[in-house]
């Protein structure tokens, strides 16, 4: 960085500041011994690089020199420039050279003493961290050994960005995805990095097919140089105090205190948010497997359910509603970070939950049919089967829906543990909601059976019957530790469910994806089920615009319908009165009423000639008459209420035309009933006259 300063005596100096080893390569002075200006020879600069630069980063030093240049309009020192005309500042290249050095600084910037735990705890959870910096490659590879990045005995790379850049590209400049892929697994520090190279590292190992499972990559920034890179990675990761705007927008998740530790947390807690889920669906689906299947039997074998609408009503609210919030609420542990990462194409339902789901599922369907066809042996009660609708509530299935429901609460300790261990009170009591979720629970479980009766369909249970339904519930807890003795490993892999990365499931949902057809069967096979859906969604669009073209259609005909009863009215009323109008009527008539030409209609005018002129002068008084769509009017009935769209023209020959009627306001209620007189004729008269086109304002 430079910076131009006017001179007391005339003339400009700039300052310089920047990586000690590129500002003395632009240095042709310095001031030695006593202050004294002397030539900067190449090498005065190496020794000055190996014996001060070198040791100062070595220790962790970041080196920066200071230099300066002057330019003055009078006569020149041998270090100054003489100038006649201001200088181009712009020409940087000329302007930073031949500078003065006056120093070499080294500035420490300590290492926080949290930062090598935090890396430690990264390490063990399987992330690997990896250091880009545009420090000296000495001053990096010092702080990462205070770090813990590398250690002493690892297989591990540091390099500087031009040695980067020289493996990674070919012959014209490109990068190379085969050549990043041999040096990317094993580097760990990159020194004098540019924010290209920064970026280029991140989408070579986004882009790497080393690994069957893509690799997750995060990436922390605090300066605007740095958004490329953040914005490219998984997850970006920018700083809340000393990060810029730029790199704010450009990352997902800022760190309000600039501290690696609260990446750890952020890791813990974004485990523990996908452990939660897993919990809540190895619970749910196993409560569900069950139910299905009681019900199912129950259905074909006794020809009812063993647990009624409103017990599975209760059970579906422990199942959905209490259950996820007692699973969802567990305060993530250090445990979380001792495990691998999930990988990106991860089943959603690992082996290990599907044999925890199905193992239990077993031992519950056992314990419920044993009670549903032995129980009244067992408990020497009387049966509930085959009971009619109107019998009282019986024991017999009150100690089914009561057993039930304690094996579902025991099985939901068991469901706080995912990955096969065998502690499942581990942290029990560090979560106050779980365990009084799970006593309120039970509490309404003892009073839905001793005084729910008829409404819950529960019968009174005496205190023996009580603790074999607690035993038997209690038999979960045992249980799943037979189960967690099962080798996972063993287990088929199709026993997972859920599998796939994130694009796949991303396209199939929005079902965007057109090119799969032409692969093998399981890509037919999803193509299909896209196409299904495609074209249900469409049919439900259709069905949807129909839906709403004919709403609207049905509201324009009622208001035409409204309109054309106005008319007809107001039509009768000017015919029934050809006289002066009542001065409380204004009338406009903007045309004349139009004569058929001819060349309309040569036949029927041809036909209508030969008509007798009185009937002629007879259908010109006629006034038009409401005229139902396929129904001819009664000329000796008055009109009724319902009128037409339009009017009929009906002439000799037989043909028919139709003529929209005009709408007009309603005249008096006097020129209506005047209209019923007027409008009866003979029946053989069907001659309809048009009538003009009338505008009429009522005050």
């Amino acid at each position: 960085m430079s910076t131009i300063v006017p001179r007391e005596g005339g003339g400009y100096r700039i300052y310089t500041k920047g990586a000690s080893e590129i500002v003395l390569k632009k240095c042709a002075f310095i001031y030695g011994k006593d202050g004294k200006l002397e030539r900067f020879s190449r090498e005065m600069q190496d020794r000055l690089v190996k014996e001060v630069i070198e040791p100062m980063a070595s220790d962790g030093l970041r080196t920066i020199s200071v230099a300066f240049r002057d330019f003055v309009p009078t006569k020149a020192d041998i270090n100054q420039v003489h100038y006649e005309v201001e200088p181009n500042w712009e020409d940087e290249e000329n302007i930073i050279a031949n500078l003065t050095c006056l120093c070499v600084v080294g500035i420490e910037d300590p290492v926080r003493p949290e930062v090598p735990e935090a890396i430690r705890r990264c390490q063990r959870a399987g992330i690997t961290v990896r250091m880009v910096t545009g420090d000296n490659i000495n001053t990096a590879r010092s702080i990462s050994m205070k770090c813990g990045i590398i250690r002493p005995g690892d297989d591990f790379l540091i390099l500087e960005g031009k040695e980067f850049n020289r493996r990674i590209r070919d012959a014209s400049g490109e990068v190379q995805q085969h050549l990043l892929d041999k040096i990317w697994p094993r580097l760990r520090v990159l020194a004098r990095s540019s924010p290209t190279d920064k970026f280029t590292l991140v989408k070579g190992i986004i882009d790497s097919k080393l690994s069957v499972n893509r690799e997750v990559v995060a990436v922390t920034g605090d300066g605007t140089n740095d958004g490329p890179a953040l914005k490219k990675a998984d997850v970006g990761f920018a700083m809340g105090v000393a990060g810029t705007d730029v790199a704010k927008e450009a990352s997902d998740i800022i760190l309000t205190d600039d501290n690696f530790s609260s990446i750890v947390k952020a890791v813990m807690w974004g485990r523990n948010v996908y452990d939660s889920i897993a919990k809540f669906l190895q619970f749910q689906l196993t409560v569900n497997v069950v139910a299905v299947i009681v019900a199912f039997v129950g259905a074909c074998a006794i020809q009812d359910s063993p647990l009624k609408a409103v017990q599975m009503l209760w059970v579906n609210l422990i199942m959905d509603t209490l259950a996820s919030l007692a699973l969802a609420t567990e305060m993530p542990t250090s445990d979380l970070l001792v495990r691998k990462p999930y990988g990106r194409t991860k089943p959603l339902i690992s082996r290990t939950m599907m044999k925890n789901i199905l193992g239990h599922a077993c031992y519950q369907l056992i314990v419920v049919f044993l009670l549903l066809f032995l129980g009244p042996e067992i408990f020497d009660i009387d049966t509930g089967l085959h009971a009619k609708p109107t019998d009282p509530p019986s024991q017999h299935f009150t100690i089914i829906f009561n057993t039930f429901v304690m094996m579902t609460l025991f099985n939901e300790i068991n469901a706080r543990k995912i990955h096969g261990q065998r502690n499942v009170f581990s942290g029990i009591f560090g979560n106050p909601i779980f365990y009084v979720i799970w006593l309120a629970t039970a509490a309404l479980q003892v009073l839905i059976v001793q005084y729910g009766g008829q409404a819950f369909s529960t019968s009174e249970l005496t205190f023996d019957q009580w603790m074999w339904c607690t035993c038997l519930g209690c038999g979960v807890l045992v249980w799943g530790q037979l189960v967690t003795t099962i080798p996972t490993k063993r287990l088929p892999k199709c026993l997972s469910w859920g599998s796939g990365s994130p694009e796949e499931i991303a396209a199939s949902v929005s079902l965007m994806d057109d090119s799969l057809t032409g692969a093998d069967s399981k890509d037919s096979k999803r193509t299909g089920q896209i196409l299904w859906i495609r074209g249900l969604t469409r049919l439900q669009t259709q069905l949807r615009v129909v839906r709403a073209f004919k709403s609207t259609l049905e509201d324009m005909e009622e208001r035409r319908s409204v309109h054309s009863l106005h008319s007809l009215h107001s039509l009768r009323s000017s015919r029934s009165h050809p006289g002066n109008r009542p001065l409380s009527d204004i009338s406009y008539i903007d045309e004349d009423v139009k004569t058929p030409s001819p060349n309309d209609y040569p036949y029927e005018q041809q036909q209508a000639a030969t008509n007798n002129t009185s009937k002629q002068s007879q259908a010109a008084n006629i006034s038009p008459l409401s005229i139902s769509p396929g129904v001819e009017s009664d000329p000796h009935v008055p009109c009724s209420d319902t009128v037409s769209l339009v009017d009929r023209q009906i002439y000799p020959n037989g043909m028919t035309t139709a003529t929209p009627t005009v709408p007009t306001l309603m005249s008096t209620p006097a020129a209506a009933a005047s209209n019923i007189n007027n409008s009866k004729l003979n029946n053989n008269e069907n001659v309809l006259i048009q009538p003009p086109k009338v505008h009429e304002t009522s005050i």
